[in-house]
């Protein structure tokens, strides 16, 4: 083993056979098209059957594992900040002389867009309303409706979308990107275990791990589909008046994928950055009319009172041992966290695909440091302009939460322009769920084709059409519960992962330790 690369004989695309002008890895393609393809029939077959034995799985999940969930995502920030200050951090991903292929603004949008922004939209408005009112709980116990549970409501908000599951995604990512630029090896999830298992990766064990992938994305990009095409839906009902019903979305469904097949064609440079950058102005200048509406002052405050509630309540939240809380960060936290870890190959993967050129440090502070800054000023403007007409008994929101895709626009109803606002933010929904499909699709394709960057075109139109398909079938015909049931089964993929990803830690670190700085 050399200290620039692996002495391995295996070669991309070695395993791959070539059908219909696709490349494709066998068994790892066959066998997720046909798990796939065997869940979507039994779900359309017995939603409410299906929804209830992946539910049972998920919560017997989340019930038994709480600790190693919680466990698991203090590891991977504290790692990750590790490696910030080791000798390590100096390692350029790529070499040397490497450089990168995207502008930083550019390369940030496509992170930030692909890592959660279809969640942000979703979710900023109504969470911190959500834990001020307990609509289903309240973190560390606090009295609902009081001045505390308005403070941890911002703190715990925060908690769930910054530095944590960011550093989930921040270990696969730069796992991938170091195996694959520094290495040389196929950027595929079972290459980050080469350090631990050898050639052994390229047999059954490497097969299990990309077909965990495979499952955990595919589930995952559906179920964001059927979420977002909810919220558009709401959107468009509320402005419009459009019915927001299955059909209505199922169309929206439709529309998206189109547009998602479109740019993955293009790749990632005439697709993905593109849309990522579109998506980043319509956000900032959503972003930046919320808090000028919404009198920039008092925003500003905010930001450093979330901060503060933030820094404040992240070691108390991160504790699982004797809570009084038990619902609630069952609920919310240990869920949240399971299905960060199912995402977490897709994010990563993608990435790792776009990250080459960077030193570990850069990577780090910009995939963990740089979105927790930008999603405490988001949460900011959206959750602290929800949470003040709450309190203030302005519009739906002072009765607390009625409809999650709902919140955003009637938080937006009670600012100045509130057609033009909640427009934007239709778009917004519609081209952030695109950038995560096509994004998506590009993943799965590097990864069912045994690693290789280059899959044939009519192999990125089959994914995208297929994650289309999945979450078009299944809420035309199971509704909301075979939705339901497709998160589960995304959720429940979460608890094996996490094993997967605190052995990715070690691999990652013992390969980093071979390099030369």
């Amino acid at each position: 083993m050399s200290a620039r690369v692996y002495d391995t004989d295996y070669e991309v695309g070695q395993d791959n056979v070539e059908i219909m002008g696709m490349d494709l890895h066998n068994p790892v393609f066959f066998m997720s098209a046909v798990l796939i393809l065997l869940f979507v029939i039994l779900t359309l077959l017995f939603p409410a059957g299906a929804k209830e034995a992946l539910e049972s799985a998920k919560w017997w999940s989340i019930n038994n594992f709480d600790w190693l969930f919680m466990l698991a995502g203090n590891i991977f920030v504290l790692f990750c900040f590790v490696l910030i200050f080791l000798p390590v951090g100096k390692i350029r991903l790529g070499g040397k002389d490497a450089k990168p292929e995207f502008s930083r603004i550019s390369w940030f949008a496509m992170l930030f867009a692909a890592g959660m922004g279809i969640g942000l939209m979703f979710w900023s408005v109504a969470e911190p309303v959500a834990y001020y009112t307990a609509w289903y709980k309240t973190p560390l116990g606090v009295a609902a409706n009081t001045p505390e549970a308005a403070s941890m409501a911002m703190g715990a908000t925060m908690y769930h979308w910054g530095l944590h599951p960011w550093a989930i995604y921040c270990v696969v990512a730069l796992s991938l990107a170091f195996f694959t630029y520094n290495k040389k090896l196929p950027l595929t999830v079972r290459s980050a275990f080469y350090p631990i298992f050898g050639d052994k990766i390229w047999g059954w064990p490497g097969h299990i791990i990309d077909l965990l992938a495979v499952l955990a994305t595919i589930f995952g990009l559906a179920t964001s589909l059927g979420l977002g095409a909810q919220q558009a839906s709401s959107g468009l009902h509320f402005l419009f008046g459009v019915d927001a019903s299955i059909s209505t979305q199922v169309a929206i469904i439709i529309f998206v994928t189109a547009i998602a097949t479109f740019s993955v064609i293009r790749g990632v440079d005439g697709g993905v950055k593109l849309l990522s950058n579109i998506n980043m102005l319509i956000a900032v200048f959503l972003l930046f009319f919320v808090i000028l509406a919404g009198s920039s002052f008092g925003i500003f405050s905010t930001f450093f009172s979330t901060a503060k509630d933030y820094i404040v309540n992240i070691i108390p939240l991160s504790n699982w041992v004797g809570r009084d809380d038990t619902d609630w960060f069952h609920g919310w936290t240990v869920f949240y966290w399971a299905w960060w870890i199912s995402w977490s190959p897709f994010v990563g993967m993608f990435i790792a695909r776009i990250s080459k050129g960077r030193t570990v440090r850069e990577f780090i502070s910009a995939v963990l440091l740089i979105p927790t800054v930008i999603t405490i000023l988001w949460m900011s403007a959206f959750g602290g302009s929800a949470l003040k007409q709450s309190i203030s008994g302005i519009g739906e929101l002072a009765n607390g939460i009625s409809d999650v895709s709902l919140s955003m626009f009637q938080m937006l109803e009670h600012l100045p322009f509130a057609s033009i606002t909640s427009f934007l933010a239709i778009v917004l929904v519609l081209v952030f769920f695109i950038t995560s499909s096509d994004s998506g699709s590009l993943v799965i394709d590097s990864i069912t084709a045994g690693g290789k960057v280059d899959a044939p075109v009519p192999q990125r139109i089959f994914w995208a059409v297929v994650e289309g398909l999945i979450a078009g079938s299944l809420l035309f015909v199971g509704g909301k519960e075979a939705l339901k049931a497709l998160q589960a089964g995304a959720v429940t993929t979460g608890l094996p992962f996490t094993i997967v990803l605190l052995v990715m830690c070690v691999s990652l670190y013992k390969g980093l330790k071979t390099e030369k700085i």
